[in-house]
């Protein structure tokens, strides 16, 4: 677990959730800390149900909100909402930019959580991604305008896709969250608007978890979350 705290870059309000829960839950309860950025709501593209109901815009933003801020306690993470907009999510402007820059300066992370770098089911993801790689530089930019000193160079982790396997992605590292992944599921149930996901991503850690132990982790472990390394590992040594 790294020194400074987990920031998490999340497309839309449920993403954290099922992709990088565990890793939020684990890096609160060892004091680190969980930061999570949502760049939307997630209000357009992964809402249907609400949609169908008769929902409004802002009702259906309403509700995404409340599932994440209810998500986000349970893992004891901090949230923050960019509001902008999904479905598409906009290409960087000054003022998203600007946020991004901010938060990362506020949060002074140990390690950053994005999206995969391809996505052909949902081109947020990986906007999502090049938003947040973007802002990690401008934060450590000395010229850049903030009230808060530049970061240094923290590592950032791909967590995985829906479908890894259209997406290019493939995991380096396989993260225990067997200890926390009760957790993790009722963070998950509290995303109702998406609901038959739930198990699907139950089933998910399972079988990470079946590969961490053939990769040489603990027998004791049952359930883990994949990751991409982004930039290679400083070390002394190869382990």
């Amino acid at each position: 677990m790294p020194e400074g705290p987990v920031l998490i870059v999340s497309a839309h309000a449920a993403d954290f959730v099922w992709r990088a829960g565990g890793y939020a839950a684990l890096a609160a309860r060892r004091g680190t800390g969980a930061h999570v950025i949502c760049l939307s709501y997630g209000e357009r593209g992964e809402s249907a149900a609400l949609w169908k109901s008769g929902a409004s815009l802002e009702q259906v933003k309403a509700a995404r909100r409340a599932e994440a801020e209810a998500a986000a306690q349970v893992l004891g993470a901090e949230i923050t909402f960019l509001d902008a907009g999904d479905y598409p999510l906009p290409r960087a402007d000054r003022e998203l930019m600007d946020a991004l820059v901010q938060r990362i300066r506020t949060v002074r992370p140990g390690v950053i959580l994005v999206h995969s770098a391809a996505d052909p089911y949902n081109a947020d993801h990986p906007r999502a991604a090049e938003l947040a790689m973007e802002a990690r530089i401008l934060a450590q930019a000395e010229g850049y305008p903030s009230e808060h000193p530049i970061i240094g160079a923290p590592p950032v982790f791909r967590f995985e896709p829906h479908q890894p396997e259209m997406c290019g992605f493939q995991p380096d590292v396989l993260v225990d969250i067997t200890e926390v992944f009760d957790v993790k599921r009722e963070a998950m149930e509290c995303m109702n608007a998406q609901e038959h996901l739930w198990d699907y991503y139950t089933e998910l850690a399972r079988r990470r978890g079946v590969q961490a132990v053939r990769n040489g982790g603990d027998r004791a472990i049952r359930y883990a979350e994949a990751y991409q390394r982004v930039y290679p590992q400083v070390a002394g040594v190869l382990a």
